[in-house]
């Protein structure tokens, strides 16, 4: 959600932060802010909107120093403004802060009761001038700092910074995540690599309940028990957090691009030597012994949970229950013996999932992960993190991270139905094959980029869609629309085509197109069956579907298209790119912001 990054520096810090947090844009924010110490003074600069406002505040305004910190904001409590931009400042001490502080009301009246007055509307500031209060009690920066921490509930990751203090910041994560970058006589702090890569690319993550003293020479880190703790210094791969669009006019665009490539090498990391199994390299996971699989995520990754429902129990047999994050933990679910919980998340630090992960601790009788960010906090508490290789994902709607997911999941399910018999060795190779033929199959769909650009530039002027789908195509008519709201703002539905008749159909008129998924698979015939009662209610059907499906059902749609004939078990990856470019192009059309739409952000990390 909201990026930091700070800076111990031997140059100017102000060119540095700001540097760092474009490369935090893709997060999501309304507002950015930096604040530096020099000559012991502590001043701040903060501006609503794109980070191009606070760059040319910082022009007409600049700040020296070369000890700051620096903030793009998500707004929580209170509006986007300046006031309640970060950094926030009390006296002697400026915050930058990532979550919600959940006890922020009682510190305000307690703080309020000792004369400290607020001028924001944010929980954060309860934090400043918490640590202010301790300050003006005699109590050093560091010790300030501590105690104000011991008092916080709720999701935080912080960094603090002090009047006269040029070589201190002081940071702490619980619940958000934060690392640690080391320079040659610098330090460095930041949301994720990806802001301290072009600093540094000797990292270390700090873990849950951590406390950092940071200078430019040292680190050190307490644990939630207040212990001294060992953490890993890790090296990262600089290429894999570069930031660049590779000649394409937006990010996402890049990133539907991609798939073929990041496909592929997901598909080669779980497939054997030999090519005729699945392997899942460093894990123990034995499907034999799992008698349910309960399978959690929030958003996108929730569909493509719903996709692998259909994976696991058609193919291997297994009951599975898919839940969305937000819900999963507070309905209290039973975790019977020989469930298997497994989570999904791009960034790996989605709150709603970590916190149902945590649910299920020591009640499943495995933990796995699938997840973009092997470092993430779901990666490390999870029994088995499986990495899905998709790369940096930096557009907010995500594209090549979906399919991915899928790509993983949809092995795992064959590996499930190996382990437990149900399926030959023939069959099981057939899939495999299809698998590794698929990056080739998602570049000739590719080719239809022209085509939906066309469709998009009429569905632009749409108030409402509809998306339907049957089985496997149900979860993906759920992503699609999601995908067309998150992006271009067009009220979008999807729903199982069999369910159009029990209310829905009530929404059909020549106004409201309707995107038809119907690859020619077994259910084929009743999804025509369906888009046909819409046609005959003068709906505007949008067929996508393959040649021959095309052949036997075009008559009377509006527009169609088509894509390459692909295996039933493998068209819901396949048909993902049509959904991903319908939504693109139209957003396009309509001048949105595709790559960072409003009041999105890329990883939510708080509830």
């Amino acid at each position: 959600m909201c990026g930091i990054v700070g800076v111990l520096g031997n140059h100017e810090a102000a060119p540095l932060l700001v540097e760092a947090l474009k490369r935090l844009e893709y997060r999501g924010y309304d507002s950015a802010g930096i604040a530096t110490v020099d000559d012991g003074a502590l001043t701040r600069r903060r501006a609503v909107g794109k980070l191009v406002n606070l760059s040319d505040l910082l022009v007409h305004e600049p700040l020296r120093g070369k000890s700051g910190i620096g903030h793009t904001r998500w707004a929580t409590h209170g509006a986007p403004s300046v006031d309640n931009a970060h950094p926030h400042q009390a006296g002697p001490v400026a915050v930058v802060h990532n979550g919600i502080i959940e006890n922020f009301r009682e510190l305000r009246q307690e703080l309020a009761d000792c004369g400290l007055s607020f001028q924001t509307e944010t929980d954060t500031e309860t934090v400043a001038l918490l640590t202010q209060k301790y300050m003006n009690d005699g109590m050093s920066p560091v010790d300030a700092a501590r105690k104000s921490l011991s008092r916080l509930h709720g999701a935080f990751a912080l960094a603090f910074l002090f009047e006269g203090e040029d070589d201190l910041i002081v940071a702490a994560r619980k619940g958000s995540p934060l690392a640690i970058g080391h320079g040659n006589g610098e330090m460095f702090v930041g949301s994720d690599a990806i802001a301290l890569a072009p600093l540094t690319d000797e990292i270390t993550y700090l873990e849950e309940g951590d406390s950092a003293v940071i200078t430019r020479t040292s680190l050190e880190i307490r644990n939630e028990a207040g212990e001294l703790a060992n953490r890993a210094k890790k090296t990262i791969q600089i290429d894999s957090a570069r930031v660049d669009k590779a000649g394409h006019k937006h990010f996402m665009s890049k990133e539907i691009a991609e798939q073929p490539t990041v496909i592929g090498e997901a598909v080669r990391h779980y497939l054997s030597s030999t090519g005729t199994e699945v392997v899942l390299p460093g894990a123990d996971l034995d499907f034999s012994k799992v008698e349910r699989l309960t399978m959690v995520a929030c958003g996108t990754a929730s569909f493509a949970c719903l996709t692998a429902k259909y994976w696991f129990e058609q193919l291997a047999g297994i009951p599975v229950e898919v839940d969305i994050a937000s819900e999963f933990r507070y309905r209290e679910p039973p975790i019977t013996k020989g469930t298997v919980a497994l989570f999904v998340s791009q960034s790996g630090e989605t709150a709603d999932t970590l916190a149902a992960l945590r649910y299920c601790q020591g009640k499943a009788e495995k933990i796995v992960s699938v997840v973009n960010v092997a470092e993430s906090s779901i990666a490390r508490e999870s029994d088995i993190a499986l990495p899905i290789l998709a790369g940096t994902e930096i557009g907010v709607a995500s594209t090549k991270a979906f399919t991915c997911q899928l790509t993983v999941l949809l092995m795992l399910a064959l590996k499930a139905a190996s382990d437990r018999g149900v399926i030959d060795p023939k069959t099981l190779t057939d899939h495999l094959s299809a698998l590794r033929a698929l990056p080739g199959i998602m570049n000739t769909a590719l080719e239809c980029d022209r085509e939906i650009k066309k469709v998009a530039r009429k569905l632009a002027e749409a108030r409402d869609i509809l998306f339907l789908g049957r089985g496997v195509m149900y979860p993906l008519a759920l992503e699609g629309a999601l995908k067309l709201k998150e992006i271009s703002y067009i009220h979008a539905e999807a729903y199982a085509s069999g369910e159009l008749k029990h209310g829905p159909i009530a929404l059909i008129d020549k106004a409201v197109p309707v995107v038809v998924m119907a690859p020619r698979d077994a259910l084929f015939d009743k999804s025509i069956s369906n888009m046909q009662e819409v046609m005959a209610r003068n709906g505007k059907v949008l067929l996508i579907t393959d040649s021959t499906g095309a052949t036997e059902a075009a008559d009377g749609a509006w527009q169609v298209i088509k894509m390459p004939p692909i295996s039933p078990v493998l068209s819901p990856i396949l048909y993902a790119l049509p959904a991903q470019l319908l939504a693109y192009h139209t957003a396009v059309a309509k001048g949105t912001d595709v790559d960072q739409p409003r009041n999105l952000a890329k990883s939510v990390t708080v509830e």
